[in-house]
């Protein structure tokens, strides 16, 4: 290795290690040894082949002593040639050992990636809808991306580093003082030169790059935002592209500045050791040559001592670096444990059981919620907040007690804000209640199952909803209407198309079935990407149905198209339905008014209207916008 090269591996391991450290407990330790255990058979042969590499790479520089020890002494041919053939069977040796400890380093650690990525992935589907509510999605992506690459170079870089390291330095330091314990005492002094201004430039480099990541990060946040099809539309309303422009290239230019003077600063950290390593190597070269002269060292010793200095150097700087960087692994092994720690609030029972049969009825039994406090779901660290917003436990459900009837439709109207969602959440258990039950059964009140006593893919093939956002993923048709159901086929996808009454516009798409729909399905109009998720819930084919404002973003006349397919589709099915346009409602079986998280009226569309009641006041009020609304736009004579 050339000193060229000590200087660099030097910076740049000591500007990673520039971030601090804390101490850290057994269990964090235990903890990040339980990711290791299902590598440890390669982990222990990485570790045991680096050894032999740090001896190898020992050996060459005593091997080239000797060929010139033995030139200079005038040894006969084929002692210079065999010595010759041992450096070439090192070198050979050090390359296909090299290979495999590469292969060995990178089965590690891309295996430690893969085993935390998949168990955070695992568990961050767990975790209820307040989590992802609260959470910044880009906080959450690079916990399962920068964190869990700085986990893994704990195991594919540093404790092999430390090994062979040690081992290294170890022989390197054996053999040297072996050699002259005066060169190698001297060469040791020049040592803080070498390390002082690393440590210091080091540190300044970590500032550096630490501002030019926040501005990086800041100018990601800002694209994110502002190219997303909302976002976009947005700036264009309301926005003010010259000053989104301006506060961009201000960030840009911030960047390019900082790699102006990070590159400068590595330049000169760089010169600057070369220039130290050179006068190391001149210290060798003369007084090892002077003491060659005075027949006090061999000239074969001091090539071996000239070779080794670097291998001291790299070394030395190295392990001085190595506790620090142990703790840096650690920072992101904890980080990536804070998410592993959140509890899901909601989890499978051992004993869970599968729904009953048929059709099902639906029953709330004096059900009262409040939604969980922040500290329950949630981190401070990914929402961007110093402290977690303490609120939260006010009851918004207070005694909801109803039923649906195998092949009922209810429908609940209110307020915004009333708790309509809420209650379709805790039926679709994306929540639990926090006293009462949510059942399903049959025919006898009280004799059906708790929703949590039922195991998670009975609830997902029990329960259909569709919600007022109709969100689509950046995929095709045909894998956004197999996600209800990934075995539907082709003719099933179809008919449902039917159904939902879009089979012409999706023939008419360039790629028909295959057609990518764009982000949130942006690339559809907003009654087009409804009827979609009407028809995934059609080829779900669930028992229970939940349409939480399922036909808000369509006009009249895709409304009533739709409703039609609906009442086809969902006959025999029980079904709750949220609406807020009431019209939409009047056929139900029932109806509930739900007001402040309660039930304060219930029944038929006639019979609330004769009631005078709040459903009636709601209904004038919405019949006088609509006949407003319709006088307005008959034109003047």
């Amino acid at each position: 290795m050339s000193m060229d090269r000590v200087a660099w591996s030097s910076l740049y391991n000591i500007t990673r290690a520039s971030n601090g450290s804390k101490p850290f407990s057994k269990e964090l330790l235990k903890r990040v040894f339980g990711f290791a255990r299902p590598h440890r058979s390669r982990l222990v042969a990485f570790v045991l082949l680096s050894i032999v590499m740090a001896v190898l790479a020992v050996a060459t520089p005593v091997l080239a002593g000797q060929v010139v020890d033995a030139i200079i002494a005038k040894a006969d041919a084929g002692t210079v040639i065999w010595l010759a053939i041992l450096i070439a069977v090192v070198a050979v040796a050090e390359a296909g050992l090299g290979l495999v400890t590469r292969w060995l380093s990178s089965s590690i650690g891309e295996g430690v990636i893969l085993d935390l990525r998949t168990k955070v992935f695992d568990h961050v589907q767990k975790m209820p809808i307040a989590f992802f509510t609260r959470t910044r999605t880009g906080a959450l992506v690079s916990r399962l991306n920068n964190d869990v690459i700085g986990a893994q170079a704990a195991f594919a870089g540093t404790l092999s580093g430390v090994v062979s390291n040690v081992v290294a330095l170890a022989l390197t330091l054996v053999v040297m003082l072996n050699k002259s314990w005066l060169v190698t005492v001297l060469a040791m002094i020049l040592l803080p030169i070498f390390l002082l201004p690393a440590r210091r430039m080091g540190s300044r480099l970590a500032e550096l790059r630490r501002e030019a990541a926040e501005h990086n990060a800041t100018m990601g946040t800002q694209m994110t935002e502002r190219f997303s099809a909302p976002g976009a539309t947005l700036v264009k309303l309301f926005g003010r592209p010259d000053e989104e422009s301006r506060e961009f290239a201000l960030r840009a230019g911030r960047v390019r500045d900082i790699g102006v003077r990070t590159a400068m600063l590595q330049f000169t950290f760089v010169t600057a050791l070369t220039l130290v390593s050179a006068l190391a190597l001149a210290l060798v070269y003369g007084l090892g040559g002077w003491l060659a002269l005075g027949g006090q060292l061999a000239a074969g010793d001091v090539v071996v001592l000239a070779l080794l200095l670097t291998r001291l150097y790299a070394p030395l700087t190295a392990l001085s670096n190595a506790r620090v960087e142990i703790m840096s692994a650690l920072v992101s092994f904890e980080r990536v444990f804070e998410i592993l720690d959140l509890k899901p609030l909601i989890s499978q029972k051992p004993d869970a059981v599968e729904s009953p049969r048929g059709p099902l009825s639906v029953e709330f039994d004096d059900v009262r919620f409040s939604y969980p406090s922040a500290d329950k779901v949630s981190l401070a660290s990914l929402e961007d907040v110093s402290t977690l917003d303490t609120r939260g436990g006010e009851e918004v459900l207070h005694g909801i007690s109803f039923r649906v009837e195998p092949g009922q439709t209810v429908a609940l109207v209110g307020s915004s804000g009333a708790g309509k969602s809420t209650i379709a959440q805790l039926l679709a258990r994306l929540y639990d209640v926090d006293s009462g039950a949510v059942r399903f059964g049959g025919v006898t009140p009280g004799k059906g199952v708790d929703v949590r006593d039922l195991t998670f893919d009975s609830m997902r093939e029990t329960l259909g909803m569709v919600t007022q956002d109709g969100h689509l993923f950046h995929e095709s048709v045909a894998s956004n209407l197999r996600l209800a159901r990934p075995d539907a086929t082709e003719e099933e996808m179809w008919e449902a198309i039917r159904q939902a009454r879009l089979e012409a516009m999706i023939r008419s798409l360039p790629d028909g079935l295959d057609t990518v729909v764009g982000e949130r399905g942006y690339r559809l109009s907003g009654g087009e990407r409804q009827r979609l998720t009407i028809a995934r819930l059609l080829i779900a084919q669930p028992r229970v149905v939940i349409l939480d404002e399922a036909t808000a973003a369509l006009d009249s006349t895709n409304e009533a198209a739709v409703q039609a397919a609906l009442g086809a589709a969902l006959e025999g099915r029980t079904a709750v339905v949220i609406a807020h346009r009431l019209s939409t409602v009047r056929a139900a079986d029932a109806i509930l008014v739900v007001e402040d998280g309660r039930i304060v009226e219930r029944g038929t569309h006639t019979e609330l209207l004769a009631a005078e009641g709040r459903y009636a006041e709601l209904y004038r009020t919405q019949f006088n916008e609509a006949t407003a609304v319709a006088q307005e736009a008959v034109p003047e004579l």
